[in-house]
């Protein structure tokens, strides 16, 4: 399995209903990417190397105060990315 941040599975899997109710500008991986990184560089990473591990991390994030943390998180790096988008927008092509 080698060494995994749980976390980024829990970011990835909130991001998913966060679009949900949130409309991003841009939908584009490239912007999808840069506020997962945004997230994730914001919230403490919780490492394991197995998979009992990592089962573990992710029912801590069954909590609905760091649910809450993350939705936030994203909230925060969506309007960042929206205002800052790290690519050319082509309308019209």
């Amino acid at each position: 399995m080698g060494l995994v941040n749980a976390v980024e599975t829990i970011v990835s899997n909130l991001y998913e209903e966060f679009q949900k109710s949130y409309e991003i500008k841009c939908g584009c991986q490239h912007c999808k990417e840069d506020i997962m990184a945004l997230v994730l560089n914001r919230i403490p990473p919780k490492y394991t190397s197995s998979e009992k591990g990592q089962l573990y991390i992710k029912t801590l994030y069954l909590n609905p105060q760091l649910q809450s943390d993350v939705m936030r998180e994203l909230m925060r790096a969506a309007l960042v990315v929206e205002h800052n988008q790290n690519h050319v927008v082509h309308e019209g092509v």
